[in-house]
């Protein structure tokens, strides 16, 4: 990541978001290496074929964070997750979260952008529910409690599957990342669990959580894996990608890395099994899928993965100070590698000031049918924060606007 992209740093009990982590803007992808790994027949380089902003979307989400008819939902957040329930919403996850009153412009400046206060709460993570395209509510918030003193979760992926293999009744599987709060260089907090809570249909409640990583006893922070940025189902598996965070801050190198986990078992750390670099083993040490150190090659760990017409693509930040504004994507034949790329890119719509997009996400709950397994329209989104540390708190009261996701829509086409 550029030595300039750094996160706001929270005051009062909190660290910070993890922007230098979840930026994902180093995904510096090397020509493709000899692996004994056949790619599938049906697997055909992709790419992006066309993108435009979804304003509607990205209007949406303003107009519920401005509604200032209630003083305790969502303003602002970011590491933005969707997943479609069955009865037809969709469940919006987030990690640092606003909540409180807002208010209609001129700001204490007098400048036109609706603001907060100093006094607004700011939570570790959030859930709000959206019907027919309109959101309509937040959750008691947060959702998931702290697991432990100066310990937090922020939750990432998430998908709707049976209680237990062939199950009727359906539950909600949300990944969750756990971090400790540590002395600098771990000023966002250090990798420490990877957890499954469970949460029940329709009224959402958090049944259980389980841990199924711990990292803790790995010494060497940088190399803990935590494991949910992304989720694809294939082949009667859910494939679950993770990173590590390279280093603390500026410039971390990081790796990816891949678990898979039969349909209905997410919330079974003993069904979990991790890629070795030869094949899958449950209790094993993951090995990268993504990533070399010497090589200066490796991804962020916010990024995000579909699977089109029988290819993998991957979508993340762009390499170097292109990052800050641009999206980028490669492809492969397996989850597990090689990964081929980048492919074209596409630019993030910004507001003005000194900001930066982070964390894209594909959500297959606002994509057209068959997007990501077929063709399609793809809804992407990007967190967008502001980049100096110093001035981050006072700028996202200043301008509401900056701390929510922005969206655009794209689609793939195949290049070979």
């Amino acid at each position: 990541m550029p030595d300039d992209v750094r996160a706001r740093q929270r005051t009062g009990t909190g660290l910070g978001l993890l922007l230098a982590l979840v930026l994902g803007a180093v995904l510096l992808t090397a020509l493709p290496e000899d692996d004994d790994r056949q790619d599938a027949g049906d697997c055909i380089p992709h790419t992006v074929d066309s993108w435009s902003t979804d304003d509607r979307l990205t209007a949406e989400f303003a107009r519920y964070g401005d509604d200032a008819t209630r003083t305790d939902d969502w303003t602002g957040g970011d590491g933005t997750h969707s997943v479609r329930l069955p009865d037809g919403r969709v469940l919006w996850l987030f990690s640092d979260t606003y909540l409180g009153q807002v208010y209609a412009p001129p700001n204490p400046v007098g400048e036109s952008f609706t603001w907060r206060d100093t006094t607004a709460p700011l939570v570790r993570n959030s859930a709000v529910l959206m019907r027919d395209g309109r959101l309509e509510s937040t959750l008691p918030a947060p959702l998931f409690a702290d697991p432990a003193p100066n310990q937090w979760r922020w939750p990432v992926a998430a998908r709707v599957e049976p209680r237990s293999p062939g199950a009727d009744e359906q539950v909600v599987r949300v990944l969750l990342w756990v971090r400790t709060a540590a002395a600098a260089p771990w000023i966002y907090g250090m990798p420490t669990a990877t957890e499954v809570a469970t949460l029940s249909l329709p009224d959402l409640r958090v049944e259980s959580v389980t841990r199924v990583m711990d990292q803790q006893l790995v010494p060497d922070p940088s190399r803990r894996v935590l494991f949910g940025t992304t989720l694809v189902e294939d082949g009667g598996f859910t494939y679950v990608f993770g990173g590590d965070d390279g280093q603390a801050v500026s410039r971390p190198v990081s790796s990816a890395y891949v678990a898979r986990v039969p349909e209905g078992r997410l919330g079974e750390p003993g069904a979990w099994e991790y890629w070795n670099g030869s094949g899958w083993a449950s209790g094993a040490r993951p090995a990268p899928v993504l990533g070399d150190e010497r090589k200066r090659t490796g991804v962020g760990s916010a990024f995000s993965v579909v699977r089109e017409d029988g290819t993998y693509v991957l979508f993340t930040m762009a390499a170097g100070t292109a990052g800050l504004t641009t999206v980028t994507s490669y492809w492969a034949c397996s989850p597990t590698g090689p990964w081929h790329g980048p492919t074209k890119d596409f630019g993030a719509a910004l507001p003005e000031g000194d900001v930066a997009a982070y964390n894209p996400q594909v959500h297959p709950a606002l994509s057209d049918s068959g997007a990501g397994s077929g063709g399609g329209r793809l809804v992407l989104s990007y967190d967008v924060n502001w980049l100096e540390p110093a001035a981050a708190a006072a700028q996202l009261n200043r301008n509401v606007s900056l701390y929510r996701p922005r969206f655009v829509t794209l689609r793939l086409k195949p290049t070979g």
